[in-house]
Parts: C-alpha cells; structure tokens; sequence
C-alpha cells in the first residue's frame, strides 16, 4: 500500500495520541502531513466546567459575614475579597510536542461526553473544513476501529465513514488500546 501524502485523522480524545503503545501515534508517525481532530477532551462527563458558587457572585449578601475579612484592604466597594480561581493548565499541547511528530497538527474540538445526537454533524463539518474542497490525490481518512460497545467511538467512527463516502477517501483504521487499573495484591 503507497504511504498516504496526507492523512485526515479523527480520535475521541487526545489520550488515543497520547497513550503508551497509540497505534494512532505509530500510524501518523510513518505518514506525511497529518491533520488530528479529537472531539472531546480527556476527564470525566462536565469536568471541563467550573464549579461556581453563589458565594462567587459579588451582589452576594451574607447577613453573617463578616465585613472586615479583606486580607489585602484592597477589595473594591466595600465588596467581600474572593480568592481568584487558578486558571486550569493545558499539558495536551506540550505532551504532544514530546512525541516528536513535526507534521502533526492537532484540531481539538472539546465537546461534551457522551457525544449527543448532534456531535456527528458538528464532527462531520469539522472533518470536512480539514479535507478541504477538492482533496488531492494521497489524501486518506484515518478513523479507530469500531466499538459497538462505546458510544463516543461509534459517533465519531459513523463521522469518518460519512466524510470519507462524499469526498471518495480511502479509510485507514486504527486500535484504540483501553488503559485498566490494576489493584496491588498486597
């Protein structure tokens, strides 16, 4: 089989790059130019969402509270001091790096899990914008190996096969190896 010129590839998460043994980091790795879209980040339903209090809001009245807590006797309008939140730190894109895949550009779509109804269209269009109009020969859609038994995988895998029928792309698959705590014996 000819090596792909360009591969147009689509995972669930960056952790199918990004895990020991990916054979989706071996395949882009013997190919040319890649374009990775992953549809959701890696952590559990909602992690991605903050959890906010109504203690965060500054029109927060507390009878009980006392006025005076301002550590710093900076907060503006006599308002109660919050401790600001830290921001969250992104390791994708460094990890990434240190798999030294120069041709990789990565796409991160970070939609909710589970992927709902309309995820397919969302990852179908997506696709699309990485093929472009009129692909050019060499172009190949690389997609995981379906897995009936996962809901993300199979909206991302019906996705694939979508964008790869309308375009006439060939479809290379990939094993997404499933990561298993195992508890000590001792």
């Amino acid at each position: 089989m000819p090596v792909p010129v360009r591969l147009v590839a689509i995972a669930v998460s960056p952790m199918e790059l990004l895990r020991p043994e990916s054979d989706l980091a071996r395949l882009v790795g013997t190919a040319g130019q890649v374009d990775l879209l992953t549809a959701c980040e890696d952590g559990p339903a909602g992690a991605e969402r903050a959890l906010t209090s109504y203690l965060d809001y500054p029109d927060y009245d507390d009878e009980d509270e006392d006025e005076d807590e301002d550590p710093a006797g900076d907060a503006p309008d006599g308002l109660p001091w919050i401790p600001p939140h830290p921001e969250p730190v992104d390791e994708v894109p460094s990890a990434v790096a240190r798999l030294d895949l120069p041709d990789l550009r990565l796409h991160r779509l970070g939609l909710r899990s589970p992927l709902g109804p309309g995820a397919e269209s969302d990852l179908v269009a997506a696709l699309s914008e990485l093929v472009g109009f009129d692909p050019e020969p060499g172009v190949y859609c690389l997609a995981p190996v379906p897995a009936p038994g996962d809901p993300n995988r199979s909206v991302v895998v019906r996705a694939a096969q979508r964008v790869a029928q309308v375009y006439g792309l060939p479809v290379l698959r990939y094993r997404c190896l499933s990561l298993s705590v195992v508890a000590d014996p001792a």
